[in-house]
């Protein structure tokens, strides 16, 4: 039976070595562009190479992020970028982009393609679509249920991939605008500025305050440890751990400590880990834990309303302050080095560089001890002391990883028979190299004995592996060299290393596509909750959530009618169901492959990104026109409160009402709206640009929103 994959995070080379030495089976990383980390240090395309070299030797596979949307001026450096990958025999690439993923199919038809997150699949028809378009693997939204993904298992064939451990959004992924429309920092392309992590007041409709925390959309951290067993029995192929912005310490952690919860479910059926594993762990990242939505957990348990940043864990309490000194007594044991954390009034970060107990400065202190420290700000008797870094456990963990005790394990066989070639075997059971050396002889004066070859097969101290079985099978009185022992040892690891460097078969088609034509039109439409509350007489075209017009799904879909209408979707899995449909923003359409591809999947009409330029609009239909010779049926919404998060956690559900809305730091007020169990966000402002010009450079149809 495969064991299911353990996939780690590496947001650069020291990360990943972490996380090979804590026992991967894959690792996700980005390059220097087209990753939805772009603060991350990332890779060079010379590390991409080194990185990818030393992953396969461990028999670890390489996963490289190309997640965020590409404008239609950066198509061709992205195509090369890929093109690098497939290569230097990446084993698959992460797409978000439903146009990039088209073109990346049609052209490189034997690199392997994994839907990202981004791309919001959350149900069997957005699985099964990508199924029938030749993915391999979809990584499933975060807010899918165990029960959704035992479901979409059943009764689809493909790799599902679902996040255990680690950062939560609290808008579905591929569906959160919040950062790129009010900060200019789009989550879709890399650089979210954590807009969810920022102070807001919650309030109800006369104005009053409803929340305690100061952080009402910050999520705390997934934590699934106890429940890996449940994913291995339902056949999820790969547990994914989110972290490529923490520490190498993070990542060594995290991924030991699932390597130990799967390996401990498959020999027994129970996952087995230390409490204390737990503890060092919180000290190197805790933001207090939650099982997700993954897990079933209810509202209340998703949110840390009172820290957005790394929380640490109790370590004492103050009970004595005097002069800018704190005396601390200890709940566990300090070292130097340390960072701490003092709860009060105000919160005060100290770095331990030095401390005194009972007057005699010390290095370490230990359990039920008290630590005189120096403090920059007052604090209060009593208060809480939470350690953030324990450089203790940093300094255990930096020795493992670089202890490289992970070993790759080898089978070797000797062969010496009096006048005949010497022969040395090897597998590391998937490949399997013989070698030979010169004919064995008669020893003359001292034999060679079955102890001496032992030695010298036996020195591997260099290299990535180690022997789980050795075979020595001589004929006695015979003399072989000790150099050309070491010289066969040495050119057998050599040439399984070269095996082990596998290549994927690079192969280079041209892309192509059919794609309909459009006439050119000049329409207004749109968008409203109820046709029978509004005028819709004025607009050409008339979107609607209840009455008449074309009909709006939402965004976040289990079961689609089937009623043979037209829709309006936001989501792909509805192209799995209907092959007649318009789509609205939330496809996140940002360049002419993307319009090709839904056009040819039965998009009728297409609504472009909120995230565009006027220029790069034209950018978008001049570049259509020159390649396919076709005119397309694109919409632009030009009047709106945006739709900046959906989300699967309730404002209303928390506070128990449905009249609140969130205020920012600068009084900025967000109109909340909730419908089917999900909350909905809405810019601040409204959006207005209307402008005919936009009818000029080829758009169809201006479209006002009026959902909010």
């Amino acid at each position: 039976m495969k064991k299911i994959e353990l996939l780690a995070p590496a947001g650069n080379m020291e990360n990943l070595k972490a996380a090979v030495m804590a026992g991967c089976d894959a690792v996700y990383l980005g390059g220097a562009s087209f990753g939805a980390r772009a603060f991350c240090k990332n890779f060079t395309n010379e590390e991409l190479v080194d990185a990818i070299k030393y992953c396969h030797l461990y028999g670890v596979k390489v996963y490289v992020t190309i997640n965020t949307l590409v404008y239609e001026n950066e198509v061709d450096s992205f195509m090369e970028y890929v093109d690098f990958l497939h290569r230097n025999n990446v084993d698959a690439v992460l797409i978000q982009d439903l146009g990039m993923f088209d073109l990346v199919r049609k052209t490189y038809p034997n690199l392997e393609i994994h839907s990202s997150t981004q791309m919001h699949i959350h149900n069997l028809d957005g699985t099964l679509l990508m199924q029938k378009l030749g993915v391999k693997r979809v990584v499933l939204a975060r807010e899918t249920s165990i029960d959704e993904i035992k479901y979409i298992k059943d009764n689809s064939n493909i790799e599902l991939e679902v996040f255990v451990h680690g950062a939560l959004c609290i808008s579905y992924s591929g569906c959160c605008l919040m950062s790129s429309l009010i900060g200019g920092r789009s989550g879709n392309r890399g650089t979210c500025a954590g807009s969810c992590r920022l102070k807001y007041d919650v309030k109800n409709e006369k104005g009053l305050r409803l929340n305690d925390g100061d952080y009402p959309l910050s999520t705390k951290e997934l934590n699934t440890l106890e429940y890996v067993g449940s994913l291995i029995d339902i056949g999820v192929s790969s547990l994914k751990i989110e972290g490529r912005m923490k520490s190498k310490e993070y990542v060594y952690m995290v991924v030991s400590l699932y390597r130990k919860a799967i390996d401990s479910y498959y020999e027994n059926k129970k996952v087995i880990i230390k409490d204390e594993d737990i503890i060092k762990l919180k000290k190197i990242f805790n933001r207090n834990y939650t099982k997700g939505f993954l897990f079933n957990t209810n509202n209340n348990d998703i949110i840390n309303s009172y820290r957005p940043n790394h929380m640490g864990i109790e370590i004492g309490k103050v009970i004595k302050y005097k002069k800018k000194v704190a005396s601390i007594l200890l709940k566990d044991d300090i070292k130097i080095g340390s960072g701490l954390r003092i709860l009060g009034t105000y919160d005060v970060g100290v770095n331990v560089n030095d401390f005194y107990v009972n007057g005699k400065l010390r290095k370490e202190a230990y359990k039920d001890e008290i630590i005189d420290i120096k403090v920059k700000d007052k604090v209060e008797v009593g208060s809480i002391v939470l350690i953030t870094l324990d450089s203790k456990v940093n300094e255990d963990v930096d020795k493992l990883i670089d202890s490289n005790l992970r070993k790759v394990p080898i089978s070797i066989k000797f062969n010496a028979k009096l006048n005949e070639k010497i022969s040395l075997s090897i597998t590391d059971y998937n490949n399997k190299i013989t070698i030979y050396g010169n004919i064995a002889v008669k020893a003359i004066n001292k034999p060679t004995t079955k102890e001496e070859i032992i030695g010298k097969l036996s020195k591997l101290t260099d290299s990535i592996y180690k022997y789980d079985k050795m075979s020595i099978n001589m004929d006695d009185n015979i003399f072989i060299p000790l150099k050309e022992i070491n010289d066969l040892r040495r050119k057998i690891i050599t040439l399984l290393n070269e095996k082990r460097l596998y290549e994927i078969k690079y192969i280079k088609n041209n892309y192509s596509i059919t794609v309909p034509d459009f006439k050119k039109e000049r329409l207004v439409s749109a968008l409203v909750i109820d046709t029978n509350k509004i005028d819709t007489s004025k607009y050409d075209v008339v979107y609607s959530e209840n009455g008449n017009g074309i009909k709006k799904l939402p965004r976040v879909i289990k079961k689609y009618s089937d009623i043979n209408n037209m829709y309006l979707v936001g989501e792909i899995g509805a192209f799995n169901k209907y092959n007649n449909v318009c789509t609205d923003f939330s496809l996140n359409v940002t360049n002419s492959y993307t319009v090709a591809f839904l056009h040819s999947i039965g998009a009728y009409r297409i609504t472009l990104s909120y995230e565009l330029t006027k220029e790069q609009i034209k950018d978008i239909i001049d570049a259509y026109h020159k390649r396919y010779n076709k005119h397309p049926n694109l919409e632009l919404i030009v009047s709106a409160n945006e739709e900046v998060m959906v989300c699967k956690f309730s404002l209303g559900k928390y506070y128990n009402n449905e009249k609140v809305y969130l205020q920012d730091r600068f009084n900025n007020k967000y109109k909340l709206r909730f419908k089917d169990d999900l909350m909905y966000i809405y810019n601040y402002k409204r959006r207005e640009d209307f402008d005919e010009k936009y009818y000029d450079i080829g758009v169809n149809s201006l479209r006002y929103n009026f959902d909010c």
